[in-house]
């Protein structure tokens, strides 16, 4: 066998090292998959989005034969995809979902979530994708019919919700439940006169779980879009996730979605999904 000199053996090991660096890279960039998930977006698990959200609230958020779906969550969904990323949801109560994000159990929180000043200081939250409506869900026999009859009335509602603030700065004095079967459960026991309800979940909830004795008395339209909720700390999902819903806005997806779970119902014009500059399909009203 030859033998090489000291020298000569330091740069024929320096060029193993700099072949097998070379190789990593390379295998790296073929794999593809590890191109496609993008930068660090601090997630607890890798390669998967775990998400805080509710099991009772369709059609926004809920489990039917087993799985979660509903509007926000469908939506989650085709977002999660667009960046690769898998989504694992978990049930929680509404009362303690932004907490759990911020706190770290959760990436992100689904709900139908309404921006508000005071919830900033507790999340972050991604550009508004819905728009919603104060719902007043009372009996057949209630004689209530809007939302000024309120005064001196038992009304109920869910615990951290924006329907709970708007009860408390009319002075309501809400009964305060942790989801909606136990808001609908009150109405139908009588022990609560009305429930302050977000309206697309509570005209539903009254269909289906209101035994022919709730209805949706009015509506009103709410200032401010839902979203989805992101820990403070997290700039680069949230930034990730802002991207993702403007591209499932533009492809048609978020159009889709809408006239699955809301068909017939107008969008305002007002309203711009997303950041505001996707071009998107008007749902069909």
């Amino acid at each position: 066998m030859r033998a090489f000199s000291a020298p000569f053996r330091r740069i024929a090991a320096a060029g193993a090292v700099i072949t097998l660096a070379w190789a990593m890279v390379a295998c790296g960039s073929d794999d593809g998959k590890a191109a496609a998930d993008g930068p660090d977006l601090g997630l607890l698990k890798a390669g998967t989005l775990r998400i805080g959200t509710l099991t009772d609230a369709p059609p926004n958020v809920y489990v039917k034969d087993g799985k979660f779906t509903g509007f926000d969550n469908d939506l989650i969904t085709a977002v999660a995809a667009k960046l690769n990323l898998k989504p694992e949801f978990v049930g929680t109560d509404f009362s303690t979902l932004l907490s759990q994000v911020n706190g770290g159990q959760f990436d992100l929180g689904s709900s139908s979530i309404t921006i508000t000043e005071a919830r900033k200081k507790t999340v972050a939250f991604s550009n508004g994708y819905d728009f919603g409506y104060l719902g007043l869900n009372t009996t057949k026999t209630s004689g209530i019919t809007k939302f000024d009859q309120l005064t001196g009335k038992r009304v109920v509602v869910v615990q951290g919700t924006v329907q709970d603030d708007y009860a408390t700065s009319k002075n309501l004095d809400p009964v305060r439940v942790p989801n909606y079967n136990a808001a609908v459960g009150q109405l139908k026991a009588g022990t609560a006169d009305a429930w302050i309800s977000p309206a697309e979940i509570g005209e539903k909830m009254a269909k289906e779980q209101g035994g022919g004795v709730i209805v949706l008395a009015a509506k009103e339209l709410s200032s401010a879009p839902t979203a989805y909720a992101v820990a403070k700390s997290n700039d680069k999902l949230l930034a990730a996730v802002n991207k993702a819903l403007d591209e499932v806005i533009a492809d048609g997806t978020w159009t889709k979605l809408v006239e699955q779970y809301y068909p017939g119902r107008a969008v305002p014009e007002t309203f711009k999904p997303g950041s505001g500059t996707v071009k998107f399909t008007a749902p069909k009203a």
